[in-house]
């Protein structure tokens, strides 16, 4: 379930075709509705073995293709190498940024597949976001009604020392499976999500794959605007926000300043946002409201990415929440 603002039509999958030890994905080509610089891609298949993946992306520039350029691999294979840049673009941790804006794209998706255990025999995704780099108009008006969601609250403080001030993304993750009705530990996931070689828990594309496994498929999404996010929230669906902000720019928050944090979108009510903040000190501490014209400039206005959760109909375990 997308914005309707951000829909484009579902293609057909691909046939893979092998390549050595890889299983290769070539999208078609996709053209955005306006030029975009960031492109945000995600890989969500409902398999419980993990894959190991990467996307590789090449621009049409002048009528011409750009070298295909890799973005970080996403679980344990060592694929070929292949650059993580080329003139006009570059590989950034979570997606593909563009020196000037691009009207075609290329995408493929490279897995080590196991034939034993092959996550493209079970429903699977690709998707792709993209942003032009332009600000948002503000639209922080608040809307009729309310929304609240029944998100459960995890703290990432109650994890050991060592880590919990890194994995704001795994407990937000957690929260929201644990909504989807899969409970898993937040360490566990903590421990699935992590990507040595970048040293890091907060990986976008790990957090899809890792949800994937519990039978709950996703998709990031640069979200162009507040309503769109408002609209999630109305169809029950929660939204892993992905925010930065100095001291004193985010009233209340459980933490004074970051550069970096993940916290879930729960709803709204008047010229407020529920949040579940991970960051609280304790459960009992997590849920928050935040004023949203602040938390749309800490968001909106910074990275703008959400991760969005949702368990299809057929997948296996508990049924779908309500509002």
């Amino acid at each position: 379930m997308v914005p309707p603002a951000c829909r484009r039509d579902v293609e057909a999958a691909p046939a893979p075709r092998r390549d050595g030890d890889d299983a290769v994905v070539e999208l078609p080509v996709w053209r955005p509705r306006r030029a975009a610089r960031h492109l945000v891609p995600a890989f969500s298949a409902l398999h419980p073995a993990p894959a190991s993946f990467r996307f590789e992306v090449s621009l049409e520039r002048a009528g011409r293709w750009s070298a295909w350029v890799a973005g970080a691999t996403i679980g344990e294979a060592r694929f070929a190498p292949l650059g993580g840049r080329t003139d006009g673009l570059a590989a950034e941790i979570d997606e593909f940024v563009a020196e000037a804006p691009a009207h075609a794209v290329r995408v493929r998706l490279r897995l080590r597949v196991d034939d034993r255990h092959a996550p493209l025999a079970a429903p699977w995704l690709v998707s792709l976001s993209a942003w032009d780099g332009s600000l948002p108009t503000p639209d922080t008006a608040p809307g009729g009604g309310a929304v609240r969601l029944a998100v459960p609250a995890l703290s990432q403080m109650d994890a050991d020392e060592a880590i919990r001030m890194r994995i704001c993304s795994p407990a937000s993750v957690a929260m929201v499976l644990a909504y989807w009705s899969a409970r898993v530990e937040v360490a566990s996931l903590a421990r699935e999500i992590f990507h040595p070689g970048l040293d890091r828990y907060g990986v976008w594309p790990a957090a899809i794959r890792a949800a994937g496994r519990y039978g709950v498929a996703g998709y990031l999404l640069r979200f162009p605007d507040w309503p769109s996010a408002a609209w999630c929230l109305t169809q029950g669906l929660p939204v892993i926000a992905s925010v930065r902000y100095g001291a004193g720019e985010l009233a209340g928050a459980a933490i004074p300043e970051t550069t970096g944090h993940l916290l879930v979108l729960t709803g709204y009510e008047g010229d407020a946002v529920l949040v579940n903040d991970p960051a609280a000190a304790t459960a009992a501490s997590v849920a928050r409201r935040y004023r949203l014209d602040q938390l749309c400039r800490v968001w909106l206005e910074r990275a703008g990415v959400g991760y969005v959760l949702v368990r299809p109909p057929t997948s296996p375990g508990g049924p779908s929440p309500r509002p």
